[in-house]
């Protein structure tokens, strides 16, 4: 499965961005969202069920971000609101509980 994110860019802090990761196939997978900051690892952020139910969130995230399908478009989306320097990162989707496939990541960057 190739898994695309995209929706990455440079906001204000206070902004928000929806990131899209599109899968390729008919399957529809379990989620992730994960994260690495420069100089950082990898930080799971989130993650939906394959039938856009059962959300979960990093505590670093809860309240701001919220993760949604599209399964008729075979696609998740992370919003991410109330957006701070911390949270830039390159944002990667990862397909099923055991991480087994990986988009190429889409990069935010939070800045004034």
């Amino acid at each position: 499965v190739q898994l695309v994110e995209s929706g990455g860019g440079l906001v204000q802090p206070g902004g928000s961005l929806t990131l899209s990761c599109a899968s390729s196939g008919s399957t529809l997978y379990y989620m992730n969202w994960v994260c690495q900051s420069p100089g950082k690892g990898l930080e799971w952020v989130s993650a939906i069920g394959s039938d856009g139910s059962g959300t979960d969130y990093a505590d670093s995230v809860k309240g701001r971000f919220t993760v949604s399908s599209d399964n008729a478009k075979n696609t998740v989306f992370l919003h991410l609101n109330s957006l701070k320097s911390v949270d830039t990162a390159l944002y990667y989707c990862a397909a099923a509980t055991t991480f087994d496939y990986w988009g190429q990541g889409t990069q935010v960057t939070v800045s004034s």
